[in-house]
C-alpha cells in the first residue's frame, strides 16, 4: 500500500489535533489547515487523495472548499464533518461532490472505516480514468499508417473529437469505421461516459426501433417490463450508428428527430425523453446516390454529414501494409502465445500487390490464419499464402510479357520498355500523382520526371498535373 496523504480542514484546534493524532497512529500522513483558504492553498500545492473538511469554517465553508477542490482535482474524495447533520446538509454536501459526511463527534472506528471506503473509491476512480486514457490512446494509435491519407484522417480526428459535431464515417467494409468512431469518443470530453454502438444492418427492422429507443411495459406481446434503448443508455455519451444506410425510411424520420430535438419516445410511451448524446454514423454505401434514388432522406443526410471522414481502402494505402502486418503479428502472438520470426520479402511483395477486397479485416484474419498454421519460430513464405493471394504475384506489376526470340533481343529496348511499364504502373496505382509515384518507386521526384520526359510520358498524366502541383 502506498503512502496515504489526507488533508484535514478543521477550525477547532482540539478536534484538529485529536483527529490528526488518530489518523497518524493508523498510518495516514496528515496535512492540517485551520480554515478553508489555507486548505485550498495546500490542495493546490500538492494533490491529496482524500480531504476531510468541517462544514462550518471561518471564511469559506466546507461546501465551498469541496466545490473548489473538485474543479481542479475531480478524483479527490471529499468527506464532510458536521455537527449540524440533517437531510438538507447531506443533500447539499452530495451536490457539491462529497463522498459522504460524518457527524461530530464521530467515533474512531466509524472514521477509519469511512476513510477505507474513501480510498477504495479513489482507487477505482483513478483506475477508471487510467483505463479510459489507455483505451483512448490505443484507439488513436491503432489507426496505423504513414500514408498521407491516414495522417490526414488522424489530423481530422484530433480536430473534431472534442466537439459535439455529428460525424459521418465513409468507407468500405473492413476499413475500421468503428475504430475511428471509438477514437472520436475517447478523444472527447465524453470519454468517461458510454460509447454505445449499434449495427443498423444486422438487426431486423421490426426490432431495431425498440433497440434504439426502448419500450414500455405492455407495449407489445412479450414486453413484460420496461426496457431502455441505446440512445437512453448513451446519455451524455456517444451513439455509433453503423451501416446507417440500411435503415428504413420510417426509422430515418425518428433518427432525424433525435438529432434535431434531442428527444424521443419509447415504444408504447407517451412522454418524451430528453437525451444528450453525440451521434457518429457510418456507412459503406454512397449516401448521395441513395438520396438521389430516394432511398435515404436528404434532410437526414445533411444532418449526418456535418463532418465527413473518408476511410481509404487498403489497396489505396499499400505502403501501410507492412506496418499493419507487424502490428497484427505482435497482437496475435500475445493472444495465441505463438512466435513467428516474420515474413519473407517475397511473401511481403505478394501481400502488398494483392487488392484486399475485405480491407484491414481481411488482412488481420489472414495474418491470424498464417500464424496459427505456421510452426513456432518459422518464417512465412509465399507457399504459405492462399492460392487466390499468391496468384496476384504474376499480376503485381502487370508488365508486358514477352518470349525471348531465338535470334536474340535488343537489351536496351527491352529495359526501356520494362522501365516505362514500371512507371506507368506506379502512376496508375496513385491516380497519376507524380510525387506519390516517385515515393512508390523509391526515386527522387525530379529523377522520375526526367525519366518521364525522356520516354514521352508526361503528356500521359496531364490530367493529374493540377493535383501534383498542389501536393508538391
Amino acid at each position: 500500500m502506498g503512502e496515504r496523504n489526507i488533508l484535514l480542514v478543521e477550525d477547532e484546534e482540539y478536534i484538529r489535533e485529536n483527529l490528526t493524532e488518530i489518523l497518524e497512529m493508523n498510518g495516514y500522513r496528515v496535512s492540517a489547515a485551520p480554515n478553508g483558504e489555507a486548505g485550498l492553498e495546500l490542495a493546490r500545492k500538492r494533490g491529496y487523495d482524500v480531504i476531510l473538511t468541517d462544514l462550518k469554517l471561518p471564511g469559506i465553508t466546507g461546501i465551498e472548499v469541496i466545490k473548489n477542490i473538485k474543479s481542479f482535482s475531480p478524483n479527490t474524495v471529499c468527506i464532510i464533518l458536521t455537527g449540524y447533520a440533517s437531510v438538507e446538509t447531506a443533500v447539499e454536501a452530495m451536490r457539491a461532490g462529497a463522498f459522504t459526511y460524518l457527524e461530530k463527534p464521530c467515533g474512531k472506528d466509524e472514521l477509519l472505516v469511512t476513510l477505507e471506503k474513501a480510498y477504495e473509491m479513489h482507487s477505482l476512480a483513478v483506475e477508471n480514468v487510467n483505463l479510459k486514457n489507455e483505451i483512448k490512446t490505443s484507439c488513436t494509435e491503432a489507426i496505423l499508417g504513414t500514408s498521407s491519407e491516414i495522417q490526414a484522417m488522424r489530423d481530422t480526428i484530433e480536430k473534431v473529437a472534442d466537439t459535439d459535431s455529428t460525424v459521418l464515417i465513409l468507407g468500405e467494409s473492413g476499413t475500421g469505421k468503428e475504430l475511428v468512431a471509438r477514437a472520436l469518443h475517447y478523444g472527447s470530453s465524453r470519454f468517461n461516459k458510454p460509447f454505445v454502438p449499434i449495427n443498423c444492418g444486422a438487426i431486423p427492422e421490426d426490432l431495431l426501433e425498440s433497440e434504439l429507443f426502448g419500450y414500455e411495459k405492455g407495449a407489445f406481446t412479450g414486453a413484460i417490463a420496461t426496457k431502455i434503448g441505446r440512445f437512453e443508455a448513451a446519455d451524455h455519451g456517444t451513439v455509433f450508428l453503423d451501416e446507417i444506410g440500411d435503415m428504413s425510411a420510417a426509422l430515418q424520420v425518428k433518427i432525424l428527430r433525435v438529432l434535431q430535438e434531442k428527444e424521443f419516445e419509447r415504444l408504447g410511451g407517451r412522454s418524451s425523453i430528453k437525451v444528450d448524446v453525440r451521434v457518429v454514423a457510418a456507412t459503406n454505401i454512397d449516401l448521395e446516390v441513395a438520396v438521389q434514388e430516394k432511398r435515404f432522406r436528404k434532410d437526414l443526410f445533411y444532418r449526418l454529414n456535418v463532418i465527413p471522414i473518408h476511410l481509404p481502402p487498403l489497396k489505396n494505402r499499400r505502403e501501410d501494409i507492412p506496418l499493419l502486418i507487424s502490428h497484427f503479428m505482435e497482437k496475435i502472438a500475445m493472444r495465441k502465445k505463438k512466435y513467428i520470426k516474420g515474413i519473407a520479402p517475397e511473401a511481403m511483395n505478394i501481400l502488398e500487390a494483392y487488392e484486399w477486397p475485405g480491407n484491414i479485416r481481411e488482412l488481420e484474419n489472414l495474418i491470424e490464419r498464417l500464424m496459427v498454421l505456421k510452426e513456432d519460430g518459422g518464417v512465412i513464405v509465399p507457399k504459405d499464402l492462399p492460392d487466390k493471394i499468391r496468384s496476384t504475384k504474376a499480376e503485381g506489376l502487370n508488365l508486358t510479357s514477352f518470349t525471348m526470340p531465338a535470334d536474340g533481343i535488343d537489351f536496351n529496348t527491352a529495359v526501356d520498355n520494362f522501365e516505362r511499364d514500371l512507371i506507368m504502373h506506379a502512376l496508375n496505382r496513385v491516380n497519376g500523382v507524380k510525387k506519390k509515384a516517385a515515393d512508390y518507386l523509391k526515386l527522387n521526384r525530379t529523377t522520375l520526371i526526367e525519366k518521364m520526359k525522356r520516354k514521352g510520358l508526361l503528356d500521359a498524366v496531364d490530367s493529374a498535373e493540377a493535383v501534383d502541383l498542389v501536393e508538391s
